[in-house]
Formats: C-alpha cells, sequence, structure tokens
C-alpha cells in the first residue's frame, strides 16, 4: 500500500490530509505532466456532507491509469509515498498526482 497525503480540503474523503476511502484511482493515461493527472475518486463536500466510508488512515490502495508514470506497475501505484493536489478543487480535473514521475522518452 502507499502511503498518501492529500492536500484536496473540498474532498469528502480528506480527514486531516489522510484518505478515508479504502482506496482510489489515479487517471491521466497519456498524462507527461503531473498536472495532467487527477483523482478519479475525488468527491466535493458540500454542505455538512460527511465521509461514511472507513477511518482514514496513512496507506491506501491506489490504482492508477496514467501509464507514463514510473510508479505506475500494472496500473497500480508502487511509490512508497505520493501526495494528491488541488486544495479547494470542485471536480476531480482539479485534482492532480503531485507525485507523478514521467519515464516519457
Amino acid at each position: 500500500m502507499t502511503r498518501l497525503k492529500c492536500t484536496v480540503k473540498n474532498c469528502m474523503y480528506n480527514e486531516d490530509r489522510l484518505c478515508s476511502k479504502n482506496d482510489i484511482m489515479v487517471g491521466g493515461q497519456d498524462a507527461a505532466k503531473p498536472n495532467e493527472t487527477r483523482c478519479d475518486s475525488f468527491r466535493e463536500r458540500t454542505g455538512s456532507m460527511t465521509n461514511s466510508m472507513s477511518q482514514a488512515r496513512e496507506e491506501t490502495s491506489v490504482g492508477c491509469h496514467a501509464q507514463n508514470c514510473r510508479f505506475n506497475q500494472d496500473c497500480k501505484c508502487q511509490a512508497d509515498e505520493i501526495g494528491i493536489a488541488g486544495s479547494n478543487a470542485c471536480c476531480c480535473s482539479e485534482t492532480e498526482c503531485a507525485s507523478f514521475d514521467c519515464q516519457c522518452k
């Protein structure tokens, strides 16, 4: 599992920079830069909506569609730690995997 630090304050799964969702998916199949990725699991926190998944924890299973990332192995993130950024995001396209590292040629 990957240690996940999330700065997306508006995500309903974010609890003190930790994710309360058991697994997330990073999108951006043809990404060559971090801002071309996104957290497909992002859900905007609205009003008093709170997470009903599980307790937030540091380690999370991270699926990854960013084929060019050096941490992606068979659609799973193999990085020890990643960051998800997009502090005031309202939709997943306003988030990114800040740890994306392109192995592009």
